[in-house]
């Protein structure tokens, strides 16, 4: 399997979403509908006269360009081979009513002579006991197949000169592949088209299209014969015109004022974060993914395209300033209640189609964070009827939470051990007992727009008096646990957890968003300032907690955010401005928001394209400058 970690560009439509390194090679496509990532590796090539391969993505006589069309997730890759002077625009893009990957390849021979060009294709697929896959090449298209799912690769125009099925990697770097099977049972195959002579300063294209179906053989053959028909040309433009569309309805800030190439980069990253959106959402169940996948062979990390309720919640935010309602109400309405647990609670992660992901523990802080989301979202919108659509749901999320917190309070402890939202610490945090004093103080104020709803049914609004009444005495509770537990009067500051007296970037979560205590109250004022001694870098951007050492303890965007939240709702928006220039400075060429920032060479050092990052960064300019 190959070791992929980076993805710098990312396209996609409501379905299908592609990622890219930023020399074009195509690294993964994730199917909402299948919950699946198909692509082990999938390498272009040329070879030009007598030479050997020599692959789009990596030579060491090609240099690179990347960029989206402005304003769409139209990707374009330009690719120069200084040997032999070769010219090569790159452009991929998702249809938006076929679910059809598009790959165009224009040549142009700024060489002086002429040269015979053929492209090749190297495809594997990840395959495994039950996911066996096989390949054949019949009336021009090769299909990658297994029992759940075909992926065909074809050209509209161009016809295979030759192929191979087995044994690819043995040859294919002489740029000469052959084979009599046109069947096999191989998980990596390879086709090579000939076009031609290209004589000095003549361009020749191709167009490489991709569809992934779960049909049956004839079906299949029907579906590519469909297909095949459709004009390039037109669709990308039709592709986009539909995200020039999106971004013009959801550009609710409106930058004013763009004048420097500062500021250029501040509007590129907040559009590519409206663009983005919709490729980490799943169109059918609102669930949304963390980032596209990184590091499948679980190296470094535990894998991020899975749904974690609370870095929803975040995005959720997001998606409200930039009127994505319905896309929120799906969240909520739709994903979180079916991934609720009986007992109230919410796991730590889930498939974006509901069913359970991988987990090691779980985190309070997920449940408590979807009631507070819920209000939250009703604060934009002031529709009640949401409200009781999700009550039930926030009703039972609380009964759990206030069995959580009496266990705490009364060190009963009964109950599992909760992580941190780190997911690095089991214990007692001060940012999961906020999130649960948000989630409260939340449900109090659900009950009192609703309360008046339920004026012929006083069973109920008896009912909602007591719990009133309990959750404002545990609010109270709460506020007292955390000053006696996690406030240290040596240090004079408060301290992540009962067991560490360390800073962490969360526990100005007891501010923002939980609203716990206020930004000026002096021991609020004393933890900030002792964030900033212990986790904020030469470089400007900031740390999650001291001795973090996961990617070796680098800045993290979400911290450097978090902190820019803190200065604003303190009053102190050229602090807030600071933070948030760090991390327009360490976003990439393509305007995506990495995790984690490389300290010394202030380079994306992990997970490009984070969407709780890119969440925070339409919270704080929101603050900052929608009007």
């Amino acid at each position: 399997m190959k070791t992929k970690y980076f993805n710098d560009a990312i396209i996609g439509n409501k379905n299908l979403t592609a990622s890219y390194n930023k020399e074009g090679e195509l690294l993964r496509i994730f199917d909402f509908k299948t919950e699946k990532q198909y692509v082990d590796f999938f390498e272009t090539g040329i070879k030009v006269n007598d030479s050997n391969l020599i692959y789009t993505h990596k030579d060491i006589n090609n240099t690179y360009k990347q960029k989206y069309i402005e304003d769409t997730n139209v990707l374009l890759t330009e690719i120069k081979n200084t040997y032999f002077n070769i010219k090569i625009v790159q452009t991929d893009f998702i249809c938006i009513n076929n679910d059809v990957l598009i790959k165009r390849y224009a040549f142009t021979n700024k060489n002086k002579v002429d040269l015979d060009l053929k492209f090749l294709i190297h495809s594997k697929l990840h395959s495994g006991e039950n996911n066996f896959i096989g390949a054949k090449v019949t009336k021009e298209v090769l299909t990658q197949y297994c029992h759940e799912y075909n992926f065909n690769i074809f050209s509209n125009k161009s016809k295979i000169h030759s192929h191979q099925i087995n044994d690819t990697k043995n040859n294919i770097t002489t740029g000469e592949i052959s084979d009599k099977d046109y069947i096999g049972m191989s998980s990596d195959s390879s086709i090579i088209y000939d076009l031609g002579i290209i004589k000095p300063d003549e361009k020749k294209t191709i167009d490489i299209l991709i569809n992934i179906n779960d049909m049956k053989l004839q079906e299949n053959e029907e579906e590519i014969s469909r297909i095949i028909k459709i004009d390039t040309v037109k669709e990308q433009a039709k592709v986009a015109s539909y995200w020039k569309k999106y971004l013009k309805k959801h550009n609710t800030i409106e930058l004013k004022e763009i004048k420097t190439m500062f500021d250029k980069k501040m509007e590129q990253i907040y559009k590519r974060s409206i663009l983005l959106f919709p490729l980490l959402s799943n169109n059918f169940t609102g669930g949304m993914i963390a980032s596209m996948e990184i590091d499948e062979q679980l190296s470094k990390c535990g894998r991020y395209a899975y749904c974690w309720p609370r870095d929803a919640v975040f995005i959720t935010k997001a998606l409200d300033i930039l009127e994505m309602g319905k896309e929120t109400e799906k969240f909520y309405k739709n994903f979180c209640k079916k991934t609720q647990s009986d007992n109230g609670m919410w796991e730590q992660r889930f498939y974006t189609d509901g069913k359970l992901a991988p987990c090691w523990g779980y985190q309070i802080d997920e449940t408590a964070s979807v009631v507070f989301g819920v209000y939250s979202h009703y604060e934009i919108k002031k529709e009640k009827k949401f409200l009781k659509d999700t009550l039930k749901m926030c009703e039972k999320a609380t009964k759990f939470l206030k069995k959580y917190i009496k266990d705490v309070i009364e060190e009963k402890n009964k109950m599992h051990v909760s992580y941190d939202l780190w997911e690095m610490h089991e214990g007692i945090h001060l940012y999961s007992l906020s999130s649960i004093f948000g989630a409260f103080s939340s449900m109090n104020k659900i009950y009192d727009e609703i309360y008046n709803e339920y004026e012929k049914n006083r069973i109920k609004q008896e009912k909602i008096r007591k719990e009133k009444k309990e959750l404002e005495e545990l609010l109270v509770c709460i506020k007292k646990y955390i000053l006696e537990n996690l406030y240290d009067n040596n240090q004079k500051s408060f301290v992540r957890n009962i067991d560490e007296k360390n800073m962490d970037i969360s526990i100005l979560g007891a501010v923002t968003p939980f609203n716990v205590f206020t930004p000026k109250e002096s021991k609020i004022i004393n933890t900030a300032q002792k964030i900033d001694l212990t986790l904020r870098t030469y470089t400007g951007g900031y740390k999650r907690f001291e001795n973090d050492n996961y990617m070796d303890g680098n800045p993290w965007t979400i911290a450097t955010l978090w902190m820019a939240l803190y200065h604003i709702e303190k009053g102190e928006k050229k602090k807030a401005k600071e933070c948030l220039s760090f991390v327009i400075k360490t976003a990439s060429e393509n305007g995506l928001i990495s995790e984690q920032i490389n300290n010394d060479t202030l380079k994306p050092e992990w997970v490009i394209g984070l969407g709780w990052a890119h969440a925070m960064y339409i919270m704080v300019l929101e603050k900052l400058y929608k009007n």
